[in-house]
């Protein structure tokens, strides 16, 4: 037998009843010893693997279905399809599966499928049933016809008897004649029979009668007789919809014929499919699985003619880019391309691939950052659902492009920024598009998808790129509207902060809403790069001041900021929070909430316990110097009792090293001592003077330890003798800290206050205690 071979691409049914492309390679039907028998081979065209080896059966039913497609199965549940490039390398395997079969390449269908429980049923029946008696076509049997048609469905076997014979005699084209004279006859009773007739046959679900009742003479009638159902009082007008309302528009002038058949018909199935037939219920849900093949191919077929004719496509962009062109026109240019991307989900992962591919050759990401600047909303909205056909495609693409655009002077022109700017001035109230783009800068910006091989400094480029070109755009709205607080920085303790720009619109609330998630995404998977843009703009100060927010949700995305980067346990970022006294507005929103439990309460105290949960000393500490004599009445949480207890079990840590220290420049200085008596008078004045000649005999390095040990003898005696009231000026070396550590709502009392470093005795601190009155001052009163 010959080893014909020919050009197809193999599917796969997938579980959701949609096909899956397995590549692209050349059939051919050929003697296969393993297979033992004539079967269908098919090798990838890439690389002359086997994408298909299936042994032709002689029970199985093959399909030929719109000339270029064959459809059969082989399990229960694995169809398989081959669609051909062209229409005679299906004739031909064609003609080589009804050769093994001994069936007439002229049928459709090579075998009646046979349902497991009616094979003893069909044995019984005589060999003249082959297909189902239809009664005459006539207005008066129209009801028996209707009865026929509906109670097959629930047999496989007498609906594939049924769907053969009604596809002789031409018999779909005589009903859908009846329809046209009970239309003008206005005889309703018929009207409905013929509505249950044609859904029934759809039911069917068979390629060959959908290629009868889809062409171009019947589908208007089709949808004719799916007007009147008879469950409405009234007909809907659907055939008015499609030939008055919808209009087909030509952005060009489409001169293949095929084709500008082939998007009409599609666009009218479609339209059968989603708006005319109801929902199926959970038996009917395969019934129409053929339908959804019928529409697929269809839209695969359509997007490879239009992708292979590449002057319509060069002639849609020069017009889409040429200013010249009108408004209108434009639009229409843009929601062509619209459809053309949607269209374009219906392929596979290979076939999305080159057709992307074709659209960046021809320079759909210029075209599309002209357009989205435009005024046009529609045009706008239309553009930006293109440019998230193409991130979501390839995001390196697309960051590639914006890496390579010629460096402006003017930052705006960038791509990335046009996009920004067209978040940041999202006109719709709900900030529908605003939370679509912010989507799409995430997927960009997101270093889990920079890991490509082929390029792999993408990441350390891209995101350079992006932090000195397009994060002072991003970031613009927040400084703006928390700018005033520089100025309330230095105001006097204890004055209450009311800050004029905090915002109160709901619509700028949401907007810094979706900044502040984008940055919260950023100090999560971006560590260098947003921690030098956060330390160089004081950026955290910036969005804790819109903790004073009416708006609880925008509170807590300042918060779910700070959280982030607490959460990252990075000492820079703890000394930043410390240096810049980052907790006040933080625990002055906890006070000002009050009794209530919501969730900013909730969120405030889990900050405050992952604190304490991972031991965080440094903050711990700058906590309770500095806040816990506000917070101290909060008990119906052990979290800041909790922090409490961790910063005096560090600090007595830190004293028993202290004291350790002490008590080995004691024994080092009776050391010192007794060698000196050794050689020294019992003359005291005479002491001082030998002493200071012998040191003067000694080398410089033993004097430079005597210095040591005398300073560090000073250093005892001065904690030793620590009066229990603390002095104005704690020497300290966290005495300029403490000093700035107060809320300003409520002047906390410095006494109250011990540095970290430089503690007293266990003792000491139990008679300050006792002596000083025991204030709580609450914040904001």
């Amino acid at each position: 037998m010959s080893d014909t071979r020919r050009r197809v691409k193999v599917y796969t049914l997938n579980e959701d009843r949609q096909w899956d492309d397995r590549g692209t390679g050349h059939v051919s039907s050929t003697f296969i010893e393993r297979q033992k028998g004539i079967s269908l081979l098919v090798r990838a065209e890439s690389d002359g693997s086997v994408l298909l080896e299936s042994r032709i059966s002689p029970n199985t039913a093959y399909q030929k279905q719109q000339d270029t497609l064959i459809v059969w199965s082989e399990a229960e549940n694995y169809d398989l399809a081959l669609s051909f490039q062209e229409k005679a390398g299906c004739d031909e395997i064609w003609e080589k599966i009804c050769q093994v079969q001994g069936k007439d390449p002229a049928v459709e269908i090579t075998q009646d499928p046979i349902d497991e429980s009616e094979e003893e049923r069909i044995e019984e029946l005589p060999e003249t049933s082959h297909l189902v008696d239809l009664p005459p076509c006539e207005l008066a049997k129209l009801e028996e016809i209707a009865d026929l048609v509906t109670s097959v469905l629930s047999s496989p076997i007498r609906r594939e008897k049924l769907a053969l014979a009604l596809m002789s005699d031409g018999y779909i084209k005589r009903l859908l004649q009846l329809f046209q004279e009970c239309e003008d006859l206005d005889n309703r009773e018929g009207l409905h029979h013929l509505y249950e007739i044609v859904r029934g046959v759809l039911f069917l679900n068979k390629a060959a009668l959908f290629e009868v009742m889809f062409s171009d003479d019947s589908i208007m009638d089709v949808v004719g007789c799916l007007e009147y159902d008879p469950a409405l009082v009234q007909p809907k007008r659907h055939r008015e919809f499609l030939t008055k309302t919808a209009k087909f528009k030509e952005v060009i002038p489409i001169t293949d014929s095929e084709l500008r058949q082939k998007i009409h018909q599609t666009y009218r199935v479609q339209y059968i499919q989603d708006i005319i037939l109801p929902t199926p219920s959970v038996f009917e849900e395969n019934f129409l699985s053929t339908l959804t093949s019928f529409i697929f191919f269809n839209k695969v077929e359509i997007v490879s003619m239009l992708q292979e004719d590449e002057k319509f496509l060069t002639e849609v962009f020069a017009q889409l880019t040429d200013e010249a062109t009108e408004g209108a026109k434009r639009r229409e240019l843009v929601n062509f391309f619209k459809e053309f991307c949607a269209f374009s989900q219906t392929l596979q992962p290979q076939n999305r691939d080159a057709f992307f591919k074709t659209l960046a050759n021809l320079g759909i990401l210029p075209a599309l950052e002209i357009v989205m600047g435009m005024d046009d909303l529609q045009v706008r909205a239309a553009a930006i659902d293109i440019f998230s056909y193409l991130v979501e495609f390839s995001p390196s693409m697309v960051r590639e492009f914006i890496m390579q655009e010629p460096q402006q002077t003017d930052d705006d022109v960038l791509l990335i920024n046009v996009v920004i700017k067209q978040m940041i001035c999202d006109s719709d109230p709900e900030l529908g598009g605003a939370v679509q783009l912010m989507g799409l800068l995430r997927t960009l910006i997101d270093p889990e998808n920079m890991l490509a091989p082929t390029n792999k400094t993408e990441k350390t480029e891209f995101l350079s790129f992006f932090y000195k070109y397009c994060m002072q755009v991003l970031t613009a709205p927040l400084l703006a509207n928390t700018a005033e607080e520089d100025s309330s920085k230095d105001s006097l303790e204890g004055a209450t902060k009311i800050n004029p720009v905090c915002p109160d619109n709901f619509q700028t609330a949401q907007l810094l809403a979706l900044i502040l998630e984008l940055l919260t995404f950023c100090v999560e998977h971006h560590t260098y790069h947003i921690k030098n843009y956060i330390m160089t703009k004081d950026l955290l100060r910036r969005v804790l001041v819109l903790m004073n927010s009416k708006h609880t949700f925008l509170a807590l995305c300042a918060l779910r900021f700070m959280r982030r980067i607490i959460g990252l346990k990075d000492e820079f970022y703890n000394r930043y929070i410390i240096k810049g006294n980052l907790f006040e507005p933080v625990i002055n929103a906890l006070l000002d909430n009050g009794t209530r439990y919501n969730l900013l309460n909730s969120a405030v105290i889990e900050l405050f316990e992952f604190i304490k949960v991972e031991d965080i000393k440094s903050l711990t500490a700058h906590i309770v110097d500095n806040f816990y004599t506000a917070l101290e009445s909060i008990e119906y949480v052990q979290t800041f009792k909790g922090l409490k207890s961790k910063y005096e079990q560090e600090r007595e840590r830190q004293n028993q090293r202290l004291n350790r220290y002490r008590r080995d420049a004691r024994t080092m200085d009776d050391d010192e001592e007794m060698w000196f008596n050794e050689d020294e008078d019992d003359d005291e004045g005479e002491t001082v003077v030998e002493k200071s000649r012998s040191e003067e005999d000694f080398p410089e390095s033993y004097g430079k330890f005597i210095q040591a040990k005398k300073a560090a003898a000073n250093g005892a005696n001065s904690a030793n003798g620590k009066p229990a009231v603390p002095p104005p000026s704690p020497a300290s070396p966290n005495s300029s800290s403490a000093k700035t550590t107060l809320l300003p709502a409520a002047p906390l009392t410095k006494t109250g206050l011990v540095g970290l470093v430089d503690y007293p005795d266990d003792e000491d601190e139990e008679e300050e205690e006792e002596e000083s009155p025991r204030k709580r001052p609450r914040l904001g009163t």
